[in-house]
Formats: structure tokens, sequence, C-alpha cells
């Protein structure tokens, strides 16, 4: 690549990390709705007598949906979106006719609002003029360029979302010197990670993926992968996500980093099916959190990832406990056939652990239950673990779904499943979770297809990174 382009990508990624800095700074997103924007939206629409009008922020990978009035907007991929535009421009961006604009640079696809002809976007900046999001007005109709006094009045509402998100930073400022004055400027003792420090790993990119292998048990080919988050602490070394990620649950930042994991995986597949398109028959399987789980969108923002990194939707499993289902079944049920219409799979993490999954199972649509690992263990000890296996992949089959032993650890454990007729699996026994790199050596075996446990020990990176489970 020649050196002027470098710079100029150099540059481009410096302004995009103070982008994503500024607007990290404000706190809006995910967060509950909030009156002072659904005002400006309001008044927008009835301003220009428009259908819809909408207030968004973008990510790295999405067009987050704060507020909009009339129509709903769903949440959207950035690549190739209005926003892109706008920044572009460095400005407003006003269509007319939608249906004038070329196909390579028409926005309508992404913008996810059927039957729109016009449109009008304006930024929505950070006080020292960094571009966070957009106020944009939608019509049905095509409309005449707005004249410059009505742009004018777009952008005076724009910049109420601007005071609005101001008044915010300062808030999150103030609340977050008043922490720090109490205890010296650091965590209190005993409490790591607390919330500067989730926040330092994710704007210093430590967090890392790991991949532990799906194998089919009788031709023990790779089927998948179940993505891992792990954090490279530059004192503390390789960090368990048990050490971790119930504090970024408590403090709200599950969101952000969740976020970061499923970008993250669907990138890797990306990647994965480049080097090889036979690899296209690859699931990789992410771990979904409540949090996450229950946030409204969730489905939008699965779609915008898939789009944005070209991968089928065959190609990505979503992972929840019964844990997250259960407080609120009536979202549950949304949710999930919001994700089931989009073709993900859809996995029942360490199933038989919780006190009601016989009731509710019939009720969700799941593809593939995975049997815990603490019965699979405890199948060579006494009867009772392993009739309840054995009861698990019965009801499987009973109803159509797949079924995933976890934690395999031994060639008994190995024979049981094959004779109780579980058909896929994962643990120790056939590799332990790895670095994207090291996967891609596993996939460079012919067929995908591991060497017989029987035979052979088992496929592990070096100890250090071996060392973290989960």
């Amino acid at each position: 690549m020649p050196q002027a382009q470098l710079e100029t990508d150099l540059i481009h990624r410096h302004q995009e990390d103070a982008r994503q800095a500024a607007l990290a700074s404000t706190g809006i997103l995910d967060t509950p709705p909030e009156p002072a924007y659904d005002a400006i939206t309001r008044l927008a629409a009835e301003y220009f007598r428009t259908d819809t009008a909408a207030i968004s922020f973008a990510d790295h990978s999405r067009i987050w949906v704060k507020s909009n009035w009339g129509h709903r907007i769903r949440e959207l991929p950035r690549e190739n979106s209005i926003f892109e535009m706008v920044l572009e421009r460095d400005g407003p961006v006003v269509v007319p006719d939608i249906s004038t604009l070329s196909q390579s640079t028409n926005p309508l696809p992404t913008i996810r609002l059927e039957g729109a002809r016009f449109f009008a976007s304006v930024p929505v900046r950070s006080p020292d003029g960094i571009i966070l999001g957009l106020l944009t007005i939608f019509d049905g109709r095509p409309r005449p360029v707005l004249t410059p006094g009505e742009l004018r009045t777009l952008e005076s509402l724009a910049d109420m979302v601007s005071s609005q998100l101001e008044l915010r930073r300062l808030r999150n400022t103030v609340a977050k010197h008043a922490l720090l004055s109490s205890n010296d400027g650091n965590c209190p003792p005993g409490d790591w990670p607390c919330r500067a420090d989730l926040r330092r790993a994710l704007d210093r990119r430590e967090f890392v993926l790991y991949y532990q292998p799906e194998i089919d048990l009788v031709t023990r080919k790779i089927v998948g992968l179940e993505a891992l988050i792990r954090w490279t602490h530059p004192d503390r070394g390789l960090v368990s996500p048990l050490d971790f990620i119930p504090q970024a649950e408590e403090n709200g930042l599950i969101l952000p980093i969740g976020d970061w994991g499923l970008a993250e995986a669907c990138k890797q597949i990306q990647i994965w099916c480049k080097e090889d398109p036979s690899h296209e028959s690859l699931r990789v399987c992410v771990n979904l959190s409540a949090r996450q789980f229950s946030r409204e969108g969730l489905a939008d923002h699965v779609e915008a990832l898939l789009l944005q990194s070209g991968i089928s939707s065959r190609q990505l499993g979503l992972e929840m406990t019964e844990s997250s289902l259960i407080p609120n079944l009536p979202t549950a049920m949304v949710v999930l056939a919001s994700l089931r219409k989009l073709g993900v799979s859809l996995l029942m993490d360490d199933f038989g652990t919780g006190y009601s999954s016989l009731n509710h199972l019939h009720s969700f649509p799941f593809d593939v239950l995975k049997i815990d690992g603490s019965f699979v263990r405890r199948m060579t000890e006494g009867d009772q673990a392993l009739q309840i296996v054995r009861t698990i992949i019965e009801l499987a089959r009973v109803m159509g779904m797949d079924v995933v032993a976890e934690g395999i650890e031994t060639r008994e454990q190995y024979r049981l499943l094959r004779l109780l007729g579980c058909r896929f699996g994962q643990g120790f026994l056939f590799a332990r979770p790895m670095s994207a790199e090291g996967v891609t050596q596993l996939l460079r075996l012919p067929g995908r297809v591991l060497p017989d446990p029987e035979r052979f020990k088992v496929f592990a990176p070096d100890r250090a990174e071996s060392e973290v489970e989960g």
C-alpha cells in the first residue's frame, strides 16, 4: 500500500478513535428513553410536516437510534449509511428524492424505512465539533430542497440535541470525579475491576476472543466454534471472564463489551471464509448476557453486523442461559422470535441447571441444547448424572433439536456420549480454548478432522493460553 494511503488511513483511524471516545464520554448508547430527545424529534416532525424524525448516534459498526417520532426506524449498519454521507461532507445532506440517487449511493436499504423518498440530515456535534450523530427527517413523498432558513432551523434543533449530550457528559464527569476524589483516584480496595478499569480496557483494545472447537463426535470434524472472551491485561496477564464479566454486568459496561464481542466474532468468521470458502459451513457461537438479551433492538443490531461483515445468518449462533430468559418471558419470546426470523442459530447454554427448564423449553424456539459440563463430568461417577444426560439427549431428539455436550475431558465420557447418541461435543479432550491463530491452524487439517483422542493427545495452545477456562 502506498505511503500516502497509509498516512491517510492512520489519520482516519485517529479521527475515528477521537469520535468514539467523545461518544463514550456522553454515556448515551444503550440508555433508556429520555423525554428531552423525544420532544426534539416530535418538534422536528411537526415543524417540517414530515412522516418521521429521528436522532441517532454512530458507534464503530452501527447507527444507534436514540429517538424517533412517527414510523419506527431500526438499528442500522454504519457502512454506506446516511451517517457516512454526513461525515464525508462534514455537514448537512438533503436529498429531495431518494429514487434519483444512483444504486451505489442509495442509502434507502440501510435506513430500513419503507416508502421514504425525501430525507434531510444534519450533524449532532460535540462542543469541539466532532460529529457524534444525526438529526434526520424523512418523508414518503419527494420534497423541494430546504430553504436556507429551514436548514438553519433543522440545525438549531440538532444544536438542542448537542446541548442535551453535553449536559449528560458533564453529569458523568462530575460523578466520575466524585468517585475518584473519594478514593485518591483509584478503584475501591478489593473492588477490581471497576468501571474505569473496564472502560480503559475497551479503549485500549485489551479484550480478545478465544475459540473452542465444537466437533461431530462420530467423524471428529470441526463443525463450529464457541467464542469466549478474555482480557489481556498488561500487568495481570490473561484474565478469565469469571473475574470481570460479573462486574461489567453490574456497572453497565456489559453492553459495549458484548457489542465488541459480537462484532469481533463476525469479522473473524469473514476472515476464515476468505481463507477457505469451505469454512462457510462453520458456525461460531457467541454468549449473550441477560442485559444484552433484554435490550430493545438486539435483532436489528445482529442483522447490521451480518450485513457489515458479509456473512450469512446460519454462520452465527447466539447462546443464552435460562436465567437470562425467565425474568421477563414476554420480552424473551419477542426477542427470540425476531432472532429466529433472522436465521441465526439459538442455543440454550448450561441446559439442565435451570429450575424450570422443562416447563419452558417447549415455548422457546431453540435449535440446540448444550448439556452442562457438570453433568458430563459426573457421568462416570454414578447412574444419576448418566440418566440426566440420556434424558436430555432424548428430549432434544423428540423436539427436533441438536444437542452439544460441554466439558468432555476423558475418553470414557467421549465413549458414553457416543453410545447415548449425542452427536456434537466440545471439551479439553479435543481442544482447549485458543486464539484465532491457533484455530486457523486446526482448520487447515485435512477435512477439518481432529485425530482420534484415543490415540493422540489433546490439541492445546501454549500452557499460558490454556490455563484460563470458561
